[in-house]
């Protein structure tokens, strides 16, 4: 046993009317029967008190794309939650502090920026205790909100998530700010589309998963972002 083993409990196979739930959830085109899905499996997309809106981050802290997303954060004194990832924070762990003393809200992404469904429980349970110490190491906060990586959870992060009392969070609005083609202007319209009170907003800080140099457009898109967010009456909240 390691000595994280402590961190993160064991997790016993769900059933069989679980695991159909959870493959329905990841089928392309059920869309519906996915959002109807979420909740009965504690999955949240929308901020706590259904008002504002949540700016979230993902596969960070990245040695150039969090300090410009933190400078642009600070000018537009918008609050933000950032979802680390184990390895990232190994690399750059006073950034990773750096967050939070910005006042940021510190989330859990991941240790290795995997599918989940492509491991078995023993291998999500040490993915997420490894990252969970990780980012408490760095950070000395436990983080309360959990993303898995591409969005995607199978049964055992789900039962992690729910012993440990995290709430696994998605979104309602991406900007596939992570595709080598998208532009400053194709970001901030994509992520904006139809976003309102309690909207939970996807972009990411790093370009380690995603195409080289993605974070720049990024940054690009933010304060258009915030503008187009503000504009509709809605301020930034924690999710």
């Amino acid at each position: 046993m390691s000595a994280d083993d402590h961190r993160i409990p064991r997790v016993p196979l769900l059933g069989a009317a679980a695991g159909a739930a959870l493959a329905a959830y990841m089928l392309p085109g059920a869309a519906g029967l996915a959002r109807a899905l979420r909740a009965p499996l504690g999955i949240e997309e929308r901020t706590a008190g259904g008002t504002g809106f949540a700016l979230t981050f993902d596969d960070g802290p990245h040695p150039r794309g969090t300090p410009a997303v933190l400078e642009v954060l600070a000018a537009q004194d918008t609050r933000a939650t950032f979802f680390l990832v184990g390895e990232q924070v190994r690399r750059s762990p006073a950034l990773a502090a750096e967050v939070l003393a910005a006042g940021h809200t510190i989330a859990l992404h991941c240790d290795r920026h995997r599918n989940l469904l492509r491991l078995a429980p023993w291998q999500v349970r040490e993915d997420l205790a490894r990252a969970l110490a990780t980012i408490e190491d760095a950070t000395g906060v436990s983080p309360a909100l959990y993303r898995p990586p591409y969005g995607v959870a199978n049964a055992a992060a789900l039962r992690i998530a729910s012993q440990r009392g995290w709430r696994t969070l998605l979104w309602t609005h991406w900007g596939r700010d992570w595709e080598a083609r998208a532009t400053p202007e194709s970001i901030s319209a994509r992520v904006t589309d139809g976003a309102g009170e309690g909207s939970v907003l996807l972009l990411h800080d790093a370009d380690d998963y995603s195409a080289p140099g993605s974070w720049e457009r990024t940054v690009g898109a933010l304060p258009r972002v915030l503008e187009t967010m503000r504009s509709r009456g809605l301020a930034a909240v924690d999710p």
